[in-house]
């Protein structure tokens, strides 16, 4: 790579690196931004990628749809039932509660990836200062001078290069297609069991087709990654109980390891992080990529108040301030989700008994305290604001 002098380096072609990237060149077209992407430039090769269920909140939608950038194929989520397997305690939350076309929406990985591939051409075509630049998995990037620069090459948990705060939870997450019997449309299940939570999800394949998000021991998951289908489907339906219905077939198993990484700090001189570059959480809640999203957007705003205003107010002094106050109006935010998540994600697969008493009268306490619900609701749709 030759040479390059640039106001803003997004590190990372991801969901939100692309995403950082369209939401300021959106606001100002003639940003000099340079967006390095490890993924090849051709869609083709990213048709068949990573087909993972990942849940998208409402807030996040109406991220997205300020850029066109909302995919074609997605499964509403219009009813939560949340239980402990085999134990007292429940809760059901309703978009009617919340007064909410959805409480949230299930896409495909690779659907929302693409999507955000399509939106930022169209923007690019009317941003003469922008590069998007495809570069090899090994390339070196030390010769790009920026006088900003974003990470936002996050990577899943256990692939990272950088471990500073967080937590093995010594869990895998099995994550597949499966079909069921007379599921109900737009109904979401996530049952605690004595290993981890277990979701069953909405999908546009169909109500009958549902994400599947099995969290157990790397152990247990790797055992039902190698079961034949119909021993698979036996120990799900086991575990899962009756309450759902019949499970008939399952297809695409895969695993991912799980864990908590996080940036005590998100911005040094002129570097901020982002997205799972800042913090890559468990998937109990579904909170990851939506956290993430909101950390590109309001970034982008941010990069735009500083690089569309005078070249004084471009010293490196000025950027610093930036980007100390971007990391000040993350922290609610951030403290919240990631503490929140890393709460279920323990207390939700500890057997003790006091714990498993604890959390069921918590769950009944949440179905007939609607305030708190409805608080619990609104932070996993829109955040800590």
């Amino acid at each position: 790579m030759n040479s390059s002098r640039c106001d803003i380096l997004i590190q990372g072609g991801g969901p939100v690196g692309l995403a950082c990237a369209a939401w300021t060149l959106q606001k100002f077209p003639e940003a000099k931004m340079i967006l390095l992407d490890r993924n090849p430039v051709n869609d083709d090769d990213l048709a068949s990628a990573d087909s993972r269920g990942i849940a998208l909140s409402h807030g996040s939608k109406l991220l997205l749809n300020t850029i066109n950038a909302w995919p074609k194929e997605f499964a509403e989520i219009h009813r939560v039932h949340v239980s402990q397997a085999g134990r007292f305690g429940r809760a059901l939350m309703t978009r009617e509660e919340l007064k909410q076309d959805a409480l949230g929406h299930i896409i495909r990985y690779r659907d929302i990836h693409m999507a955000l591939r399509h939106a930022l051409r169209a923007i690019q075509a009317k941003s003469p200062n922008f590069v998007w630049e495809h570069i090899n998995k090994d390339a070196e990037e030390n010769s790009i001078h920026a006088k900003c620069v974003v990470h936002a090459e996050g990577g899943l948990f256990k692939t990272q290069d950088w471990v500073e705060s967080g937590r093995d939870y010594g869990q895998s997450a099995l994550v597949g297609l499966v079909e069921v019997e007379n599921a109900e449309p737009h109904q979401a299940w996530e049952r605690f069991t004595a290993e981890g939570p277990l979701a069953v999800l909405p999908s546009h394949y169909g109500h009958n087709i549902l994400n599947l998000v099995w969290c157990g021991s790397p152990e247990s998951s790797q055992h039902r990654l190698q079961l034949s289908d119909a021993d698979f489907l036996i120990e799900l339906q086991k575990e899962f109980g009756s309450r759902i219905g019949r499970f008939l077939k399952i297809q695409d198993r895969r695993l991912y390891e799980l864990g908590l990484n996080y940036r005590k700090e998100i911005i040094h001189d002129k570097e901020v992080w982002i997205g799972n570059a800042a913090q890559t959480l468990h998937p109990v809640a579904g909170q990851g990529l939506n956290l993430g999203l909101r950390d590109a957007f309001l970034l982008s705003e941010k990069l735009v108040e500083v690089f569309s205003g005078s070249a004084e107010k471009q010293s490196p002094a000025e950027i610093q301030n930036a980007l100390q106050g971007y990391a000040q109006s993350r922290k609610a935010d951030r403290t919240t989700t990631i503490g929140l998540t890393d709460f279920m994600a323990r207390v939700f697969t500890s057997n003790l008994a006091p714990v498993v008493v604890a959390r069921g009268l918590a769950l009944s306490a949440l179905q007939w305290l609607p305030p708190f619900k409805t608080a619990l609701a609104r932070q996993m749709m829109f955040g800590r604001r």
